[in-house]
């Protein structure tokens, strides 16, 4: 019984083609140029680092008068940070995006 499995799946398999004809593939470049993704990214990057560094400054500097809780190195905070950079980055580029898609949608 499992023999016969074998056999069809083998079979079946020997029975496919392989074409070396790529289908075509849609532009992808001029889309992103047509969504303004990298001025949107260096936007987004700005923000995010902007945010980041107002948030590391209130908290490790104590801008806002001494923390009530004080157990957090500044290296623990740098890298809480980075992620909130990041973060906030890939927020705004996003939203940027999304928005640029939609404007393009409208025009069309």
């Amino acid at each position: 019984m499992f023999a016969s499995d074998r056999r069809e799946f083998g079979a079946a398999s020997s029975r496919k083609t392989v074409s070396n004809d790529a289908p075509e593939r849609p532009p992808t470049a001029e889309f992103v140029a047509a969504l303004s993704v990298p001025r949107n990214a260096k936007i987004g990057l700005a923000a995010g680092v902007a945010v980041a560094v107002l948030a590391y400054a209130y908290r490790v500097f104590e801008l806002a008068g001494p923390a009530a809780d004080t157990r957090g190195s500044p290296l623990l905070f740098a890298v809480l940070a980075l992620t909130l950079a990041f973060g906030s980055a890939a927020l705004v580029t996003t939203v940027l995006t999304l928005g640029s898609a939609y404007r393009l949608a409208r025009e069309r």
